[in-house]
């Protein structure tokens, strides 16, 4: 039996995505026990996880955001007879941790970034687009290399513990016709479709009678903004700030299409097994962070000889004009969602 410990610190999404590997190896080893580092506040991503996977928080915003504190912590950590330490993240924290584990003669392996090859990827052009190997495989590999094997066999975080309908009831009523989210955010301007030729597609879905609209964001500024949406047009309600993460994937897990970001919701929505329709600006599904199992065809996107130029959307536009999403017509979006739509039904009959 191996006590393994994984670390994942962050960011939101790059967490969501270590489940379909940690899950998968959990159930092919089931006399082995994984015991998961991130953010406490991340924690409860990991609903109905296998019973031999632990979870340990870290307040990296509060109490271990000093380096005092932060040793102190890991100071604590390795006290743990741990076998292996499987690092996903390769960060200067997730590195003292590790080498604090050398030193007790601990095995270490850590993820590859693939940093070069992301840098060719976002060059300025004239530039080969490859994809990458996505993030969940290289995950695997990490748990490969360190002696623990298994095929990802993930489905969905309801796949062995069945939804209980009641919360959707609570939080949604009774479902009729489709249900169709949009998460219109993400963290940085190269990841976020304009707002106003967003609002235009929620009104063009909000016209057809079946369908039901629902708007996912934050507290705050997305929060009141959704709020405005969803009083103007019919069939449209905002969740936004109203529950919590595990109602959200609820919610989620029951929709027919969840329109969004390359964002975390796009990571949610995978592991309850929705399908996503995702638009892709500065960031492209190349660099590896597509969705869990979600058809490539889904994703909505421009042919731009500098796309994409930035790995996580943080970079400003250096053409001037972000032409990789203001070319993107509300009109075509809602078309794309429609003719989905419509699909499902067809493959339901």
């Amino acid at each position: 039996m191996a006590e393994v410990l994984i670390i994942r610190l962050s960011a939101i999404g790059d967490v969501a995505m270590t489940i379909p590997a940690i899950y998968s190896a959990a159930r092919a080893n089931p006399s082995d026990s994984f015991t998961i580092l991130t953010q406490t506040f991340l924690l409860p991503v990991f609903i109905n996880r296998p019973k031999n996977v632990k979870l340990i928080g870290i307040h990296t915003k509060s109490s271990e955001k000093s380096l005092k504190g932060f040793l102190r912590f890991a100071s604590a950590l390795v006290q743990y007879r741990y076998d292996v330490v499987l690092d996903l993240h390769c960060v200067i924290r997730s590195r003292i941790i590790d080498w604090m584990f050398r030193l007790r003669g601990r095995s270490v392996f850590m993820l590859d970034k693939m940093r070069k090859e992301k840098r060719r990827l976002v060059r300025k052009p004239p530039k080969d687009i490859r994809p990458l190997p996505d993030i969940t495989t290289l995950y695997a590999e990490v748990f490969h290399a360190g002696g623990i094997y298994f095929d990802k066999t993930f489905v969905s975080l309801y796949d062995e513990h069945p939804l209980n309908r009641s919360i959707i009831r609570e939080i949604a009523g009774e479902k009729t016709g489709r249900w169709v989210g949009i998460a219109p955010f993400a963290r940085y301007r190269g990841k976020i479709y304009p707002l106003k030729q967003m609002e235009k597609v929620v009104e063009l879905l909000s016209r057809e009678e079946r369908i039901s609209i629902f708007l996912f964001g934050a507290k705050g500024e997305e929060e009141r903004t959704l709020g405005e949406w969803a009083s103007r047009y019919g069939n449209t309600r905002s969740v936004a700030g109203r529950y919590s993460l595990d109602q959200e994937l609820a919610l989620i897990s029951q929709l027919n299409v969840l329109l969004c970001m390359d964002s975390a919701n796009m990571h949610f929505a995978s592991l309850v097994g929705t399908k996503v329709i995702s638009i892709w600006g500065a960031t492209h599904p190349y660099t590896g962070f597509y969705g869990y199992r979600q058809p490539p065809e889904l994703a909505i996107q421009t042919t731009l000889p500098c796309r994409p130029c930035s790995i996580f959307g943080k970079k400003p536009c250096y053409r001037g004009d972000w032409a990789c999403m203001t070319r993107i017509t509300p009109e075509s979006v809602a078309s794309k969602v429609g003719e989905f739509l419509e699909r499902k039904v067809g493959d339901e009959k």
